[in-house]
């Protein structure tokens, strides 16, 4: 038996683990198989780029899980978009995408695939599995939903999300101490988010839980006031910019200072409109998202709000990159052997799907039915926690 692993789209905390804690599965069930991973994600499968992992691999499977990013790399790859394969020499002229990396998965010899992912990249993996099965090959797919955002439906909670809300308060808890450099200062914590403000809303929360276990110094400038959040800012929330002028010029009146957590994806419809009236390109990525690094949006509330404010100085800080890179937290480790041990089960049995928290089925873990997995989920804003945080921020 041969079993392949392939991770795929942006970095979150849980692929590194996620790989090791499959190896250990698979040592314990099935512990003659072969094991390779595909280099690159979809990318190493379409040129036939992979490696087969020592069969002392299993040795080194807890260290995988002291690591973040990959072990076998990633790729932005959509086999649905021939210009972009072709372009990028991934296929011939004539080809299609779908067809090579599907021979290449019969070639290898593969009869299990993981697939560690988005919606994307698990939607693409029962794609390849559907055409050999078209064909006359079965092969069997089980893919584990990795997204910081925590957007897919229908998942409640995805491998590595919680780390990147941990990583991102950790990461303002330091920058808030710029606070100190100037009067009137504007901190905006940049936080990823496309279409899904749940993250930067847990990072929020996260990073007021820490400042209930910090001391403060009220006889000097180190008080909870001035380290404290006065602003979250979603994509599923319509933002009044007049009325929160006023209210944070209060604020920045009251404690000198002002600090925003911004989800990235806030204020891309206006971003967008306004290079599209003044004739701008918008760039947009192989799966047709504006490219939000590119256009910016910390930078765009910055200016927006400087003036507003009469801010002295404006700092614009991104957590994605750092959050998105760690090694994942004990509640992370947890959910992701929860997940391979459940997921390499299924696969044994020849079943697929994708294992994960099913919203639709009292949260347990399930077999979910590719047909059923999604992007884009919204944040739900009526969360208790979340309704308690903006009470508590006078927002």
């Amino acid at each position: 038996m041969k079993i392949a692993f392939l991770t795929a789209g942006g970095l979150a905390p849980c692929l590194s683990a996620s790989i090791g804690a499959l190896i250990k599965e698979y040592h314990a069930k099935e512990p003659d198989a072969d094991l390779i991973g595909y280099i690159n994600g979809y990318r190493g499968l379409l040129l036939g780029n992979s490696i087969s992992f020592p069969d002392n691999a299993h040795e080194y499977a807890d260290t995988l899980m002291q690591y973040g990013g990959s072990p076998i790399g990633n790729s932005r790859v959509k086999l649905t978009n021939l210009e972009s394969c072709v372009k990028n020499g991934y296929v011939k002229k004539g080809e299609s995408p779908v067809a090579v990396a599907a021979e290449q998965l019969q070639l290898d010899g593969v009869d299990i695939l993981h697939t560690i992912g988005g919606d994307d990249t698990n939607t693409m993996a029962s794609e390849l599995a559907n055409y050999l099965l078209d064909n006359g090959h079965y092969l069997t797919v089980v893919g584990l939903p990795k997204t910081v955002d925590n957007d897919v439906y229908p998942i409640a909670r995805s491998l590595g999300a919680d780390t990147a809300a941990e990583q991102g308060a950790v990461f303002f808890e330091n920058i808030a101490n710029e606070n100190t450099t100037s009067t009137r200062q504007l901190l905006i914590h940049e936080v990823m988010g496309r279409h899904c403000g749940w993250l930067t809303a847990a990072t929020a929360q996260k990073y007021r839980d820490r400042l209930n276990k910090k001391t403060f110094i009220n006889s000097m400038l180190i008080t909870k006031e001035r380290w404290n959040i006065d602003a979250v800012y979603i994509p599923e929330e319509e933002l009044d910019f007049d009325a929160e002028c006023e209210r944070l010029n209060k604020r920045m009146d009251e404690k000198d200072g002002v600090n925003i957590f911004l989800s990235e994806g806030a204020g891309v419809k206006a971003i967008v409109k306004e290079m599209e009236a003044n004739g701008e390109k918008v760039p947009k990525d192989d799966f047709g998202h504006v490219r939000l690094d590119e256009i910016n949006p910390g930078q765009w509330f910055a200016e927006q709000f400087k003036m507003k404010l009469n801010a002295e100085k404006v700092l614009v800080q991104k957590s994605g990159y750092f959050a998105r890179s760690a090694a994942p937290n004990a509640y992370d480790i947890d959910l992701i052997i929860r997940s391979a041990s459940f997921a390499s089960d299924c696969a044994l049995e020849g079943k697929s799907g994708v294992a994960g928290l099913d919203e639709d089925n009292q949260n347990e873990m399930g077999l979910i039915d590719f047909n059923r997995i999604k992007g884009g989920k919204p944040f739900d804003t009526s969360k208790n926690w979340y309704q308690q945080l903006r009470q508590d921020i006078n927002q």
